[in-house]
């Protein structure tokens, strides 16, 4: 954190200087101070400056200070001050007030001796209710040999002592709202006593609605009128307007802000974040300390990480209303979007999501709702359809650029709000842009997708398929054009290594890698001119290795002109690809199958490539199934070969596992094998997985060798 920084992170400590006015409070606090210098009240007098709480009550009495202490020595009264919020939880308020009264007199007029001091430890006596230990215990020991002094008489000495010293005392007292209200009643019990003192001055700054209503609580009557008995003037603060405050606020902001990424703050939104929501909440100088100090700790750690809007948005809940700040911690999926995972509101009827929003707006108080629920609305747009029934359409133009500016309603992102860290397995725009600075380079930009997906994530999937669903997000000024053709050859290189099982389980609708993959290449070629995009794609696969990642793409270029499984076919200019192009990469990609399929294992073992299935019926398409036949036959009259064909052809998903012997019937008689299956199944030298898919074979076998059908009930 910068040194400027800590100039503006602040524990609430009142201003002292006019100098440093932000609000005008100057003017007031002159004029007063001016009007106390010119006082000499025959009965004492008691003013009250009343204003809310944190409206800058303390700054107010500093500033009278100041400038009651340029006046000459003369003018000056004797200020005692007296805080009683320090002595708050102790015995006896009272005795605290005497206290300081004694200690600030005894030293300015020590010509007095100790007579006034002593009166006024008598009359503290008097009117406290709980009297000094000492004066206990003796009047416990010798049964007290004399009546205590006539009170109104002890006053009376008292008034012609302070009346013959001819000097102002000021008594100042602040944070009388901060007390409890059995200490707010004993207060005023004791200004009471002592507001007709002459030449004594009270100057009370409290917020009026609080000591009303705790005096009504204990003194069970009308608190205004109580009040009124002994505030002789009071004050109403002149409260900072709202462009004031606006412009405090606004320059701490701008520091906070300070080395932001531009796109991760947008001024529309942040206009309208405001306007429409945080400015209802900043109202005194005292709020506005309270959210910036907040943001001056939380800010720093997801700097870079998160849409600087939202997050002052989500900031300002969790400050003036946090029990709807840990609804929205709790309930993310209610909230967000999430494009990983299927969530509980996709299981939720829009009524039984209308009723969950309403309950959670219900709870807010009356006159922060409308604030509140804009600023929500305004973070979370979905939220318009279950709170205001709007048809909403979320497009996947909107959620791309929400997450290329990190909003806090798309679901990857919307943990990071919550953890004032970059959540374990998250990959930070820091380390985006690390990558980034390696895309031209297909070799390292290949060997970072592997590490990637080689890191797991506490939601079970790997790194990489965040990685690469953020990398669809990402536009021209994120990925230079001339890193589109090594970034595509980094994806042939590695593409069947990121392939991993466990973000297939783990992910909505079983959708695998190979999608993102799939996806991804298909956005990179938008970017490249036409004519240009076969050449860069036979190149890109030539230097690949590989297979499945380089078929399946060619398999997904195919369904546009309606090949393969497709059934039907896109029109000519929405086709990637034309069908020259498409006809040299089918040849690319064949020739990379059965170069892979003949070679020897020591150089590269075919029957390891992820998804063989999908593989064959390519090479199928275009060769006719007897080649495949007659290289298949070959290669299983090795029962190592057989055995790691069958694991290549197991499947896994949430349900269990699957090897359906007709998968290989296009190739194979699975009954010729059957046998060898069995006895391969107790060959001890095996695999665990591969153990594990014999064993499959066999059961599936069997199960339709009594007419069960193994996909009942799998899809």
């Amino acid at each position: 954190m910068e040194t400027e920084d800590f100039n503006i992170l602040s524990a609430d400590k009142p201003l002292t200087n006019p100098k440093d006015d932000e609000f005008e409070y100057t003017y007031f606090a002159e004029n007063l101070a001016k009007s106390i210098c010119k006082m000499s009240p025959l009965d004492g007098f008691v003013m009250a400056v009343y204003a809310p709480w944190g409206s800058g009550k303390s700054t107010l009495l500093n500033f009278i200070v100041h400038y009651l202490e340029q006046k000459a020595e003369e003018e000056q009264p004797i200020i005692v001050p007296f805080n009683p919020w320090w002595f708050s939880g102790q015995e006896d308020l009272t005795k605290s007030f005497f206290d300081q009264l004694r200690g600030v007199l005894s030293e300015k007029w020590k010509s007095q001796g100790n007579g006034l001091l002593k009166q006024l430890d008598s009359l503290a006596d008097r009117v406290s209710t709980i009297p000094d230990a000492k004066v206990k215990i003796f009047a416990t020991l010798v049964k007290t040999f004399r009546q205590p002094k006539d009170i109104y008489k002890l006053k009376e000495e008292i008034e012609k002592t302070l009346r013959d010293q001819n000097k102002r005392i000021l008594v100042v007292i602040d944070d009388i709202d901060r007390l409890t209200a059995e200490e707010i009643r004993q207060l005023f019990r004791v200004i009471k006593a002592v507001a007709n003192f002459p030449n004594v001055i009270y100057l009370l700054l409290f917020d009026k609605e609080v000591v009303v209503k705790a005096l009504e609580d204990i003194q069970k009557m009308d608190g205004e009128s109580y009040l009124e008995k002994i505030v002789q003037v009071p004050f109403e603060l002149p409260l900072p307007d709202k462009f004031s405050l606006r412009g405090l606020f606004q320059a701490d902001i701008k520091k906070i802000r300070a080395d932001t990424p531009e796109e991760l703050f947008q001024e529309d939104h942040w206009r309208e974040v405001y306007l429409q929501g945080i400015e209802h909440f900043i109202t005194t100088p005292r709020s506005i300390r309270r959210l910036i100090n907040t943001l001056m700790v939380t800010y720093p750690a997801v700097k870079g990480e998160v849409n600087f809007v939202d997050f002052i948005a989500i900031e300002t809940i969790r400050v003036f209303c946090p029990f709807i700040y840990n609804i929205v911690r709790h309930n993310s999926e209610l909230f967000s979007l999430s494009q990983l995972n299927l969530t509980l509101s996709n299981y939720m009827s829009e009524e039984e999501r209308k009723i969950f929003h309403d309950s959670w707006i219900s709870q807010i108080n009356g006159k922060d709702r409308k604030a509140v629920k804009n600023i929500m609305i305004l973070i979370f747009p979905g939220l318009r359809n279950a709170i205001e029934k709007h048809n909403v359409i979320t497009t996947s133009q909107k959620v791309a650029k929400d997450k290329k500016q990190l909003r806090i309603c798309i679901g990857e992102i919307f943990p990071r709000y919550f953890r004032l860290a970059i959540p374990e397995g998250d990959i930070s725009n820091s380390e985006m842009k690390a990558v980034f600075a390696i895309a031209n380079d297909s070799q390292e930009f290949a060997r970072k997708l592997v590490e990637l997906s080689n890191q797991i994530r506490p939601d079970g999937k790997s790194r990489v398929k965040l990685f690469l669903n953020r990398l669809r997000d990402l536009d021209e000024n994120d990925i230079p054009l001339n890193c589109v053709p090594s970034i595509l050859e980094a994806l042939f290189k590695v593409g069947d290594n990121l392939l991993k099982l466990e973000d297939e389980i783990n992910s909505s609708f079983a959708m695998g890698n190979e999608y993102e993959i799939e996806f991804l290449i298909h956005q990179l070629l938008e970017r490249i001119e036409k004519e240009k995009r076969g050449i860069i794609l036979q190149e890109s696969m030539q230097n690949g290795q590989a297979i499945f990642t380089i078929v399946n793409q060619v398999n997904s270029l195919g369904e546009q002109h309606g090949k393969y499984k497709a059934t039907s076919s896109k029109p000519e200019g929405e086709r990637l690809v034309n069908s020259q192009q498409l006809e040299e990469l089918e040849q690319v990609a064949l020739d990379k199958i059965k170069k892979a399929a003949y070679q020897d294992k020591i150089q590269f073992n075919f029957l390891k490539v992820p998804k063989l299935l999908s593989v064959l019926a390519f090479w199928r398409d275009l060769c006719g199934v007897e080649e495949i036949k007659e290289w298949l036959q070959k290669v299983i009259e090795k029962d190592q070969n057989l055995a790691e064909l069958l694991e290549n052809y197991l499947v896994k998903n949430r349900k269990g596992y699957r090897l359906d012997p007709q998968w290989l019937s296009p190739y194979l008689e699975v009954s010729e094998i059957i046998n060898r299956v069995r006895n391969l199944a107790e060959d001890s030298g095996l695999t665990e997985n591969q153990k594990l898919a014999l064993q499959q074979y066999i059961k599936e076998y069997e199960m339709r060798e009594r007419g069960e059908n193994p996909n009942y009930p799998f899809p």
